[in-house]
């Protein structure tokens, strides 16, 4: 599994509870506070992660969100940006009109600037016929092995999901997963995390047992120990981690403070066997926007120029 050495991150101008991602994103909830009250907490949150991955000297790259259009979801790059180990950039159709708002070009070529890109492939075009695939959010991907796995719902379609796949030499690895309501899970990277070395895999989401079977033996057959959770663990947000390794080659796995206390100390010790862990409070970006600390990485996996 290849790991990122550096994170890119965007910093909310207008974070706040966006109605259009309620619809089928049941992690969110409205904490009816004002909206400038919300923005600072977001903001106070989002500095003080940057800062803690920079303390651990984790290559972080900041754009400032631009305060018009108002983009309340902003602050989760991943879903509308990714980059791949053999130089490409990617741009996803995204199923909420108020996220598409969030692809910009600038970041493209800021990257392409500083970085070797040997492609960008830009897939937005499938949202006129309403098909969507919201990146590292529909897709955990393991760059190495080159399989991508993918929880089928509203913003995972399994026709692009497929054609994104062959374009670039992955293989899909599909499944259906729910969750405590028996809704679809919105997106994969909540109820799974995939390092280099161990894949932590919300079990009782995938209800198809044969799926489940052919999950784990893909996992194991790539060798990774499967360090399972519970729904309500996945519930707060114990499934949206994110191995990174800083500029000496260093792992860490970064993860929040509410997901942290959420895992059982044996779930922990499992994890600091292939990384140290790096908790951070992010409680006001999960509860309004239903999202949590892997969201709001975008990886990039590019050599430097």
């Amino acid at each position: 599994m290849t790991l990122a050495h550096t994170i890119l991150m965007i910093r909310p101008a207008a974070f706040g509870f966006n109605k259009e991602t309620a619809a089928d994103n049941f992690f969110q909830s409205d904490l009816k506070l004002k909206v400038t009250e919300i923005q600072q907490k977001a903001l106070a949150e989002f500095d003080n992660m940057a800062q803690l991955l920079r303390e651990h000297e984790i290559d972080v790259i900041v754009f400032e969100d631009t305060p018009d259009p108002i983009k309340p979801s902003a602050v989760f790059p991943n879903n509308w940006l990714s980059t791949s180990p053999d130089g490409k950039i990617f741009t996803y159709p995204m199923l909420a009109q108020s996220r598409r708002l969030e692809r910009r070009q600038d970041i493209i070529t800021d990257l392409s600037k500083n970085y070797k890109v040997n492609e960008v492939q830009g897939w937005s075009h499938f949202e006129k016929e309403d098909r969507f695939l919201e990146g590292t959010g529909s897709m955990v991907m393991d760059h190495e092995n080159k399989m991508i796995y993918a929880a089928i719902s509203e913003r995972t379609n399994i026709s692009v999901l497929e054609k994104f796949a062959a374009t670039n030499g992955y293989q899909a690895v599909v499944f259906l997963a729910t969750d405590k309501n028996s809704k679809p899970i919105y997106h994969t990277n909540v109820m799974m995390t995939l390092g280099d070395e161990f894949c932590v895999l919300c079990e009782d989401a995938i209800e198809e047992e044969w799926e489940l079977i052919a999950i784990r033996q893909l996992l194991e057959s790539t060798e990774h120990a499967i360090i399972p959770i519970t729904r309500e663990q996945m519930h707060a947000f114990a499934g949206n981690m994110l191995q990174v390794k800083n500029i000496k080659g260093e792992k860490y796995i970064v993860l929040s403070q509410t997901a942290f206390k959420a895992l059982r100390r044996e779930q922990k010790e499992m994890l600091e066997a292939f990384a140290k862990l790096l908790p951070v409070d992010v409680s006001t970006i999960e509860q309004v926007e239903g999202g949590s600390v892997r969201c709001m990485m975008a990886e990039v996996f590019l050599e430097r120029r």
